[in-house]
């Protein structure tokens, strides 16, 4: 069940919200929850017990890394190689059950390519939001273990804070203390009721309006595929998807702060404007903030990020952008992908960056080639189609090229066979 579904905005919102509003204030972090689990179930009902099992995981062993570090603050021997234990164990947990469900089946494609044997590979389907609540519930865990969070969250609260459903399926990725006093003293104004309905309807907009029509232009270009488009359509489509994925995604995130405001809670900013930016290091400071930060706090920063010396940050940023691809999904694209950005990245730092953000043209004209370019990356999982596609906005010519007539003949012909189309030309000696 998404947002922008009839069964969401005229079902289930709100008879959730006739309870929630019914509901005490201090009680209503509790309708939240009951009400979180039911919205996860509308989508994915079998998975509920994996949600389930993992919130009482990550609870139990934050629980105990709190008494740990309460232990130590008093005075009592360290306790550090215990907190990393116990850090390390939920780690595993994890990113085992994230590794199982997201990547076993890739990592068995590699072996199986590479080493010439047959595994048979179980199919499961991809549970709902994984990827941004194993991170959301991580998130809390490292902070308690850094001593960040300095009082002992209840069961109820932290479920309530892992599940909620405004920000379960797509995020934004919440850490604990940016809704922890809600959680403790909910208050619904008139002032977040009216700028939820606000941000809700301008996200309802931003989806239906504008991201599912877009979509269709892509959807047009990808089927008749790089050998029936010339330049001009391919750069095209590439930013129609650039278009598409945003309005998509903000839309999302606008909805998700609308109605988490329309409950009383305030969820973080998950964009600020990345297309005017003028590097694709500014870009990735504007898109998707909360996973940019939790790749900072938690891991670019813990290798040491910029501290120590040039190689170690050449290997950090790129340990960054490779987990950052590889969290986005289990195939090859999304490491070229990384790796670009990556690269890209890495030169701005060294040579670009500066001279770019002080132009005032020139940056824009940079970054409106390279957003078309990272997200046709992104989005074109076969590597075959991904290097056609890449070498017709190029200009490159194709092996056994027929574009040989206007776009327009093509989008007629491509529902004949590329053989028939070939002997047409042969015929008419073209």
């Amino acid at each position: 069940m998404v947002f922008s579904s009839l069964e969401f905005i005229f079902h289930f919102f709100p008879i959730f919200l006739i309870v929630y509003f019914a509901t005490k204030d201090k009680y209503r972090h509790f309708v939240l929850l009951i009400g979180s689990l039911v919205f996860y179930s509308f989508g994915q009902p079998v998975y509920l017990l994996l949600l389930a099992i993992s919130v009482l995981t990550n609870f139990l062993v934050s629980d105990q890394i709190h008494t740990l570090v309460i232990t130590e603050k008093k005075g009592k021997k360290s306790t550090l190689a215990k907190r990393r234990a116990w850090l390390i164990l939920v780690l595993i947990c994890n990113f085992g059950v994230l590794f199982f469900f997201k990547y076993f089946a890739f990592t068995v494609g590699i072996i199986e390519s590479v080493g010439g044997i047959k595994i048979e590979a179980p199919e499961w389907a991809l549970p709902l939001g994984i990827s941004f609540y194993t991170f959301q519930m991580l998130s809390f865990v490292f902070d308690v273990y850094n001593d960040r969070i300095h009082k002992r969250v209840s069961l109820v609260h932290f479920a309530t804070y892992a599940t909620m459903f405004p920000q379960i399926i797509s995020g934004p990725i919440t850490r604990f203390e940016d809704i922890e006093d809600n959680l403790l003293k909910n208050r619904v104004t008139p002032f977040k009721l009216e700028r939820g309905v606000t941000l809700f309807a301008a996200g309802l907009g931003y989806k239906v309006l504008l991201a599912d029509k877009i979509a269709s232009l892509w959807s047009d270009i990808s089927t008749v595929g790089p050998y029936g488009i010339d330049v001009a359509t391919a750069w095209l489509g590439a930013w129609g998807y650039s278009f598409q994925i945003y309005f998509d995604f903000f839309g999302y995130s606008l909805m998700a702060m609308g109605i988490a405001y329309i409950l009383g809670y305030k969820l973080p900013d998950n964009f600020t404007d990345p297309y005017a930016t003028k590097t694709m290091t500014s870009f990735w400071r504007h898109w998707h903030m909360t996973l940019g930060k939790w790749f900072r706090d938690y891991l670019y920063i813990p290798l040491g990020g910029n501290r120590k010396g040039k190689a170690r940050l050449v290997l950090n940023t790129f340990l960054v952008w490779m987990f950052t691809g590889i969290w986005h999904g289990a195939s090859y694209n999304f490491l070229i992908w990384g790796l670009f950005l990556f690269l890209v990245i890495m030169l701005e730092k060294s040579v670009l960056g500066k001279w770019l953000e002080k132009s005032h043209v020139v940056g824009h004209i940079y970054m409106a080639a390279l957003i078309p370019i990272s997200w046709t990356i992104f989005n074109i999982t076969d590597l075959t189609i991904l290097r056609d596609y890449m070498c017709r906005m190029f200009g490159i010519p194709l092996q056994g090229d027929l574009l040989v007539a206007p776009d327009h003949m093509f989008f007629l012909l491509h529902t004949i066979s590329y053989d028939v189309v070939e002997e047409i030309l042969q015929e008419l000696d073209c």
